[in-house]
């Protein structure tokens, strides 16, 4: 199932390889550069360089048919306002006004209500034997910052949050059916449909009443505003992204720092350090590891022809441990040097909310880092989440000293 010599093989749905993929992963980039996959139809690039010129790439590589490899196998029709299902032009447009409503500033001010978000979940933990880095924390803070810039009411915002988590998980061994119900499918679909209805009569300071106000030409040149079928696709689609992402990298903040507690320690004693730890977490486990694209013209990678109409999985993960872009990279180093890894993707697509996760998880870190010094997992009772879109823990308890 090779295109270019050896024997690896790689399942995205195969949950023992997707428990520690770092394995198959460097034997796809040292014998497999290339790899074909014949029971799934699809191709891989898992070295930095090539996933990183696949994600320049947005003519070759498109996004406008799903970036999830089920979803573009299934042909699903893709509804409005999902900017990563976009390409040029219309992409550019979308994403240009989605950057004017989600500006630094409106993201660095939300760092109290972040820090409050926290202690309100931690605090009450302080002198427990342990807690859980997804369910008190990492299922807590992301969802309620979220909700919060969206205008999603407290009361439901946990609901919305399990019918995503629920959306998105999926069986061993086999590939999911995509029918709309990823996501959280009807229920979060219908019930921000109703939040936008009624924001529209209700404006307040929030992104659902942004949206509802914008105005921008199209890419047929016209003077207009978003259509509430793209509003409730955009506010769906940053419910389930500013929750999943941000949850993960929670949790592995727990993982990592436990299996290396000589860095935690210095990060304790120096919370200068924080920002480059939170990069580096990113790096060596990315919450979003594989990505996919529609392949619209041949290409060729390593003396073999990628035909036209094929499916090509980026394994930005894979990349982001490759040895050629980064020394000793299966090595945690919190004082790493970084210019970039693709965690976050790269070029037209690079994630819109990298500012806001980044700060979510350098508070979430620095919050823990306050109350909880030291932590072990409670390796008897951790679940690892199942996901084909996102990597990380259902749930993460640790015991503390």
């Amino acid at each position: 199932m090779s295109a270019a010599g050896g024997d690896a093989y790689y399942d995205p749905y195969d949950f023992d390889i997707d428990t520690d993929p770092y394995p198959v992963w460097k034997r796809l980039r040292d014998e497999t550069p290339l790899y074909y996959n014949e029971k799934y139809d699809f191709f891989a690039l898992s070295r930095f360089a090539d996933v990183e010129r696949a994600l320049v790439d947005w003519r070759a590589y498109i996004s406008g048919k799903g970036t999830v490899l089920e979803i573009i196998r299934s042909g699903y029709e893709i509804p409005p306002g999902s900017i990563i299902f976009e390409d040029p032009p219309t992409h550019d447009i979308h994403r240009g006004l989605m950057s004017r409503v989600f500006t630094p500033k409106r993201v660095s001010a939300l760092e109290p209500k972040m820090r409050e978000f926290c202690a309100d979940a931690l605090d009450p933990l302080v002198g427990e034997s342990g807690f859980d880095f997804i369910r008190h924390l990492g299922a807590q803070m992301p969802m309620r910052t979220i909700g919060m810039l969206l205008g999603i009411p407290e009361s439901d915002q946990e609901a919305i949050r399990d019918h995503i988590d629920e959306g998105l998980k999926i069986k061993e061994g086999e590939m999911p059916q995509a029918t709309g119900q990823q996501g959280g499918g009807d229920f979060v679909t219908k019930t921000i449909a109703a939040y936008v209805d009624w924001r529209a009569d209700h404006p307040s300071d929030d992104l659902m009443t942004d949206l509802l106000n914008a105005e921008f030409e199209d890419h047929t040149g016209t003077l207009r505003r978003l259509t509430r079928e793209e509003i409730v696709g955009y506010v769906n689609l940053l419910a389930a992204a500013g929750n999943e992402t941000t949850t993960r990298l929670i949790g592995w903040t727990g993982k990592v720092l436990a299996e290396n507690p000589d860095q935690r320690a210095e990060l304790v004693n120096d919370r200068t350090l924080v920002p480059k730890a939170i990069e580096e977490l990113l790096r060596y486990e990315a919450p979003s590891p594989v990505q996919a694209r529609y392949v619209t013209a041949d290409v060729e990678h390593y003396g073999t022809t990628v035909p036209q109409g094929s499916v090509m999985v980026l394994l930005n993960a894979s990349g982001n441990r490759d040895e050629r872009k980064f020394p000793d990279a299966d090595r945690f180093d919190i004082h790493r040097s970084i210019d970039h890894h693709l965690a976050f993707g790269y070029g037209v697509h690079f994630c819109l909310g990298a500012a806001l996760a980044r700060l979510e998880g350098r508070i979430a870190l620095d919050e823990v880092l306050n109350r909880f010094p030291e932590w072990d997992v409670d390796w008897d009772n951790a679940v690892q989440a199942r996901t084909s879109t996102v990597r990380g823990w259902e749930r993460l308890p640790v015991l503390v000293p």
